[in-house]
């Protein structure tokens, strides 16, 4: 099944160890080899014998995920938080051990993490399991790029330890991950389906329109949150299983830490990074799909001749323009948008490339354009002050970037939107959409009702 066989591992663990400074007391080593293929779905639910916290994501267009399992090394943040990160990061990759042939994509050192959407918002009981900020090296990443599979083993090692015993541990857990039997478990049955505080989110959303207009704003987004309670645990496997099957052109994550688990199936990319080549995208103005193709082509000509939704697109256009100015290059931007189609709901959309200056990484990017007008609103400031000050919601994770980075220069975040908290037999799930001038509160409830239905679906409900 593993093309680099034990001994090889063996003796890199002990180059490692002997190359390791006087001064040293551990070394953080990274080792990654080519594997058989595996289906990352099967690995992530095996993990789950190892009672380690897991990690996963999917581009499902593009054919790549990274699995991650256990945790080597964590980045935790309050203040500052974007420096902090970078700085730790660049630090760990100057500090690492690595071996890594391959350089593609997700190999090598790699962190998976995500970030609050609001660091200044009061937390709620909702999102005690999960930090601010958190970035986690995982022990075991299995990573498929395209038809290549790798498996990147993150150890820490120290000038005492014994590279066969080293190696032993590692088998160990190996064979595990890699007994892909899975039993095919149903869904729990949602007994208990709560929309959390209906009427006084309406009245959030005439709220907004009346700061609007007097304060000459252009748009606030306002989320809201759906409660359910199950008849068992839900299984997370099952859950990425079944958003993948139904929720193509998206981005598949799952973090979990502690009793609570992450998960989504987002169309929103933030950025990538490959090497220089940054690439971003506009996704706001929403609509839902037909039950026809006549039907369906009506709805997507109306969705890119509507006036609202048009501008609602237009605003995250600009500001992305005017973030990605700042520290790229050569940046293209189509003039108009393109419907892009999902499973539940269709989309404006406009891509973004650039090619980053010198002295600027992903890091950077992020930080400016986090949160886009399609979560925040238009200007940001005052948008986030009345978020901040009148949504009932603690939105935690939600709306805001979650992804991955490695050591190779590449790296890509999506916003956590279409996502639901799971913990053991409850879930909360989290819709929003932006408010304009002439915006209707019954219309904008029941935009966000369209927008519940990927989790809902994949959870045992009805859209």
């Amino acid at each position: 099944m593993i093309e680099v066989q034990g001994q090889q591992v063996e003796e890199l663990l002990r180059e490692a160890i002997n190359q390791m400074g006087l001064k040293q007391s551990a070394q953080l080593v990274s080792i990654t080899k080519r594997v058989e293929a595996q289906d990352p779905v099967l690995f992530f639910a095996s993990a789950a014998k190892l009672n380690k916290e897991r990690c996963f994501w999917m581009s499902t267009k593009d054919a790549f995920s990274v699995v991650g399992v256990g945790n080597v090394f964590e980045i935790n943040a309050n203040e500052d938080r974007f420096q902090y990160i970078e700085e730790t990061w660049k630090k760990l990759i100057d500090d690492v051990w690595v071996y890594n042939p391959f350089k593609a994509p997700g190999t090598g050192l790699v962190t998976l993490g995500g970030l609050d959407f609001d660091p200044k918002k009061p937390r709620t009981d909702l999102w005690n399991d999960f930090p601010r900020l958190q970035f986690k090296i995982p022990e075991y990443i299995l990573t498929k790029n395209n038809s290549d599979f790798y498996l990147t083993i993150n150890i820490k090692v120290c000038k005492d330890d014994h590279p066969i015993q080293l190696l032993k541990a590692i088998e160990t857990v190996e064979t595990k991950l890699f007994q892909t039997a899975k039993e095919q478990l149903d869904l729990p049955k949602i007994i208990h389906k709560k929309m959390i505080a209906p009427e006084q989110w309406k009245n959030t959303v005439q709220r907004a329109k009346q700061e609007i207009q007097q304060k000459q704003m252009d748009k606030i987004v306002l989320a809201r949150e759906m409660r359910l309670t199950f008849s068992k645990q839900v299984d997370v496997s099952q859950v990425l299983s079944d958003l993948i099957d139904k929720q193509s052109n998206s981005y598949i994550f799952a973090f979990e830490q502690s009793d609570s688990c992450f998960v989504g199936a987002t169309p929103e990319r933030l950025v990538r990074v490959e090497n220089k080549k940054l690439l971003s995208t506009c996704l706001a103005g929403t609509a839902p799909r037909g039950a026809t193709e006549e039907e369906d082509q009506r709805i997507a000509a109306m969705l890119f001749q509507d006036p609202k939704n048009r501008e609602e697109h237009d605003f995250v256009v600009q500001m992305i323009k005017q973030g990605i100015n700042k520290y790229c290059t050569d940046v293209q931007i189509p003039d108009t948008p393109v419907v892009y189609p999902l499973k539940n709901l269709q989309h404006l959309y406009t891509p973004v490339t650039g090619v980053l200056k010198d002295g600027y990484t992903i890091f950077n990017v992020i930080k400016e354009l986090h949160p886009t007008p399609a979560l925040g609103g238009v200007p940001r400031d005052l948008s986030m002050t009345f978020i901040r000050n009148n949504e009932q919601l603690d939105r935690g994770w939600y709306g805001a970037p979650v992804g991955w980075l490695d050591s190779n220069n590449y790296g890509e975040f999506a916003v956590a939107i279409r996502s639901a908290l799971i913990q053991e037999d409850e879930a909360s799930l989290f819709a929003g959409c932006g408010i304009v001038k002439d915006s209707d509160p019954e219309e904008e409830f029941a935009e966000t009702e369209i927008k519940f239905s990927p989790m809902l679906t994949v959870l045992g409900g009805q859209p």
